[in-house]
């Protein structure tokens, strides 16, 4: 379940952004002879319906249903007194809220078509149950997987996303700026930039930790138990702003001549522009990218330990880490960057520089 507040800013998220979305959507729809788009959600699987109509759940689940003409409408496993808030934060046209999202769906799709083309994004991973209502709700609709479609849409962040990645990754950083160079604990250290990250309007973060660098540079969530911290630390930050999600990752190293940060710092920003071309990272012990393919905010695309990478789109926002050595000094660094279009080198949208 979300935490943090969650509401819908027309000045970083504008009406005529999802409106542009929407209908980019429409005519690929047109192309393909789809009658009806269906894209689900629930708090972990948020970003293909938070990207077409701007609403993301606390908890629960539901189906956004997107017509070859008209506006967005979402089936949601919420009841009815929650319908004010789901249309005060996103861009639809109704909502429906119902207990049987998939059966609902159906039958809110064959109202106007009963035998009506319905692609549904990720259908091979759809809950049976959900499946199988909008189906047999729908007996005559004819659905088939339209994940391909979706994901050439979502390709490319427009400038309202890049914005809002950016906002995101601001918010990482100066969270990760309030950790103290020797916190008492690991819980003092997670306390101040969970709080930092709140007082900024954060709508959910999640924070990672390397204990100690000189032993093991995994980052891992301290749920109990928490190790004794180490000379050197690494922190992960990762955040939610609008529907939007990004990493940075900072490291704080004790006892390095100065410098050794921003020299790690300028070797992940000249790794990342070559992206998403991998040879800038031949010499990191590790490296990941993940980025948005379809509902996944943060899905593994590259990556010393990605088995089958896949290539992000030209212009996409996508979260970069590394775990670069100097002078003998194991340094986990990463944050959100930005890749180039029609050639240009990508580049980091939030630097993880911190003072010394």
């Amino acid at each position: 379940m979300r935490r943090g507040l969650i509401s819908w800013s027309r000045a970083e998220l504008p009406d005529a952004v999802l409106a542009a979305r929407v209908a980019r959507a429409q005519a690929a729809m047109a192309a393909a002879g789809l009658d009806a788009l269906v894209l689900y959600t629930n708090n972990t699987r948020t970003a293909a319906v938070s990207w077409l109509t701007g609403f993301v759940p606390y908890w629960s689940e539901g189906l956004c249903i997107l017509p070859r003409t008209g506006g967005p409408m979402l089936v949601v496993a919420l009841s009815n007194r929650v319908r004010r808030w789901i249309e005060s934060v996103s861009r639809v046209e109704r909502v429906v809220p119902s207990p049987r999202i998939g059966a609902e769906a159906g039958r809110v799709i064959a109202e106007t078509k009963t035998d009506a083309a319905v692609g549904v994004v990720e259908l091979e991973s759809l809950r049976a149950d959900v499946a199988d209502g909008l189906r047999k709700a729908g007996s005559g609709l004819k659905v088939t997987d339209a994940t391909a479609l979706f994901e050439k849409l979502r390709g490319g962040a427009d400038a309202a996303e890049i914005a809002l990645a950016a906002k995101a990754g601001t918010i990482a950083q100066r969270a990760l700026a309030c950790v103290p160079p020797k916190p008492d604990t690991i819980g003092t250290a997670i306390a101040a930039a969970e709080a930092q990250a709140r007082a900024l309007g954060a709508e959910e973060i999640y924070l990672a930790v390397a204990a100690d660098l000189a032993r093991d540079q995994r980052l891992v969530r301290i749920e109990q138990n928490p190790p004794a911290l180490g000379r050197s630390f690494a922190m992960r930050a990762t955040v939610a702003y609008k529907g939007v999600w990004v990493r940075l990752t900072r490291t704080v190293l004790e006892g390095a001549p100065n410098g050794v940060l921003a020299q790690a710092t300028d070797q992940l920003a000249a790794a990342v522009s070559a992206l998403p071309d991998d040879r800038g990272f031949k010499d990191c012990a590790s490296w990941l990218v993940e980025g948005c393919r379809v509902a996944q905010p943060l899905e593994p695309l590259m990556g010393s330990k990605v088995a089958e990478p896949l290539r992000p789109a030209a212009g996409s926002v996508v979260s970069v880490q590394a775990t670069i050595r100097i002078d003998g000094h194991p340094l986990v660094l990463g944050g959100p960057a930005l890749l180039g279009a029609a050639g240009a080198p990508a580049s980091l949208l939030v630097p993880p520089l911190f003072e010394d």
